[in-house]
């Protein structure tokens, strides 16, 4: 360590000084070798990031340092069964940071063990993409609150065994940031913090191979700022300045605001729009391997300043692509902690429109297995659009036509499609690729609000598809009691140009502090959590296989535990279905008479002729 480092741990006492330099010596060659992928002097650059991380541990609380140890004896905390999380505005939940710390006990009867909160850093004013685009990473928003409630917050959720999970957006900052005011006022090194061109030759090159990813409100990939006297590249909106990230003063910057924010109690950061931090021409601009390295890097100065943080990769991209986001190759298990099954929700909403499951059976199961160390963050809602990531490859090996499969499931759930009882809205439809994503709550897409009878039944079913795949589950707030679509979701200004807020409604607590649950789900769910909490088959470090679905209305999910196999069996359909004896047999359940038990009914599986036996969309967990 360089005397700069040496300096900044200089007044700790001599055991923490010890634990700083044993990290360093285990995780600096990582950090290094990620280094010179992307930079012509990795051992300088690594320098500066060591400088970072002993500042920042040398200002971390006992607390904090105690939590450090705790999950540095306990790598799996966030792989165990007994893990749940929870998604939510922290405005539309409780108003602020101070209420949500006054409604724990809703989330704690739930079983959440990991609360995600969803953008509350600092954002410009609207419109800001939901809070997307961030002008200071290092205070929150002010109706939500300070830092110091946001440390109050923090203190009391790991009183109750929680975890905050907050957003980091890592590709662009709002044009109102600070780094993007100095760079208009003409200083160099910030003007270097951003991709900026002084007429369009470059911009039209680029703009060859780039995607919109907002094509109704923000066509095109470069904005013209006057002040800057140039092209900025803008992928999002004219407002969010996408940063530099060969830059290495970038890395350094986001470097410290993680280490920061740690020490403020964010236990996981989701790495937002990570996918697009690095450019290259010619290309899409997404998922080049200098993202990986570059997440590796900031990884290895997280582990060395405070490794009771973890990482989750927002990366909504092509499901084989999504695996190298927790690591492939030279990266395995070294670049995020967690990554979005976005192909798991999407296959499983397919699977309910059409009542097949081989098409999404064939797709889950050829997806890479990630690393042993990792997990998935599986869900059937989150606060976002839903994008049909329905391969051609994937839809051709079932006999289907690509794009035509993925223009049903947009016309099965905006409600047009006859005979649908999804009731979403159309999210940025683009005619010239035939594109069309779908906002609505899970409730409303599963039929609640078309008044389906089997509607409540698609619900529970969407949730255990979650829960019993492994990883770390996710509830979307209020799918828990079956909110609807918000039928004001416009009346809000700003709002009004994107329908995504019609899943976003408010939490409508009761006097007593309870959230009113009219059809029941709550105490539904609640059982479905305890039992998951008991079956050890669900730790994340034990690989989910999808198989071959004998009846093509069933979705099966096998996973090999030590302590025996676990089989999940899903029925997708709206009618009885059964499932051959000798599947079971195959996952090793039910040789030679062996009982078969079913958690989620509590007693042996209904079995006859033999075969198993499956109420309309009805779940099986079987050991």
């Amino acid at each position: 360590m360089t005397h700069a480092t040496t300096a900044a741990l200089a007044g700790l006492p001599a055991h923490r000084r010890r634990t700083f330099a044993a990290r360093v010596e285990r995780w600096r060659p990582d950090l290094v070798t990620a280094l010179e992928e992307v930079f012509a002097d990795p051992e300088a650059v690594a320098e500066r990031l060591l400088q970072v991380a002993a500042r920042r541990f040398a200002e971390r609380e006992d607390d904090l340092h105690d939590l450090d140890e705790r999950r540095t004896l306990a790598p799996d905390w966030f792989q165990r069964p007994g893990v749940l999380g929870y998604a939510a505005y922290v405005d539309r939940y409780a108003g602020t940071l101070t209420g949500v710390g006054e409604r724990l006990d809703h989330l704690r009867d739930l079983g959440v063990t990991y609360l995600h909160l969803m953008p509350l850093l600092r954002p410009r004013p609207a419109p800001n993409d939901g809070g997307y685009a961030v002008m200071d990473y290092r205070s929150v928003r002010p109706d939500l609150g300070t830092m110091d409630d946001l440390r109050a917050l923090t203190a009391r959720l790991r009183e109750a065994g929680m975890s905050l999970c907050l957003d980091l957006v890592l590709n662009h900052v709002a044009r109102e940031h600070e780094w993007a005011a100095r760079a208009r006022a003409g200083e160099a090194a910030y003007r270097n913090f951003f991709h900026i061109h002084p007429d369009r030759t470059e911009p039209d090159s680029w703009e060859e191979t780039l995607p919109e990813v907002f094509p109704d409100f923000a066509p095109g990939n470069f904005t013209w700022d006057d002040e800057l006297q140039g092209w900025v590249w803008t992928t999002f909106n004219a407002w969010q300045w996408d940063l530099d990230w060969s830059n290495p003063a970038v890395l350094e910057e986001f470097a410290d605001i993680i280490c920061d924010l740690a020490n403020a109690g964010c236990e996981v950061f989701r790495l937002d729009a990570i996918a697009f931090t690095w450019k290259r021409l010619g290309t899409s601009c997404q998922n080049q391997p200098e993202v990986h390295a570059l997440t590796q890097a900031l990884r290895m100065v997280a582990r060395i300043a405070c490794p009771a943080v973890a990482f989750k990769a927002e990366a909504i991209v092509g499901p084989r692509d999504l695996v190298a986001y927790l690591g492939e190759g030279r990266h395995h298990g070294k670049v995020s902690d967690l990554a979005y099954h976005n192909a798991l929700m999407v296959h499983l909403w397919s699977m309910l429109a059409t009542g097949e499951t081989w098409m999404s059976s064939h797709a889950l199961a050829s997806l890479p297995t990630p690393p042993s160390t990792t997990a998935w963050i599986t869900y059937a809602r989150c606060h976002d659009d839903i994008g049909w990531a329905v391969s051609d490859e994937d839809a051709a090996a079932a006999g289907l036509d690509g794009f035509a499969h993925r223009r049903f499931l947009s016309d099965f759930y905006d409600g047009s499609f006859p005979g649908s009882w999804a009731r979403g809205l159309v999210f940025q439809s683009n005619p010239a690729t035939g594109d069309k994503r779908i906002s609505g709550s899970l409730a409303s897409l599963a039929g609640l609000e078309a008044g389906d009878p089997h509607a409540l039944d698609r619900v529970l079913l969407a949730h255990a598809v979650v829960l019993g795949f492994g990883g770390v589950p996710v509830i979307w707030m209020g799918d828990e009691v079956g909110l609807l679509n918000d039928p004001e979701w416009d009346a809000e200004p700003e709002h009004a140009e994107d329908n995504r807020w019609v899943h976003r409604p408010r939490m409508p607590w009761a006097a007593d502090g309870s959230v009113p649950d009219p059809h029941g789900l709550l105490p539904r769910l609640q059982h479905l959590v305890g039992v998951r909490r008991s079956l050890p088959h669900l730790h994340a470090a034990t690989p989910a296989e999808v198989l071959d679905p004998p009846d093509t209305g069933v979705f099966h999910v096998l996973r090999r535990h030590p302590e025996g196999p676990f089989l999940a069996l899903h029925n997708m359909t709206a009618t009885e279905r059964r499932v051959p004896w000798w599947l079971l047999e195959q996952a090793g359940l039910g040789r030679d008479g062996a009982p078969v038990h079913d958690h989620l009914a509590g007693g042996p599986v209904r079995a006859a002729d033999g075969e198993v036996l499956l109420a309309p969309y009805q779940v099986a967990w079987l050991t």
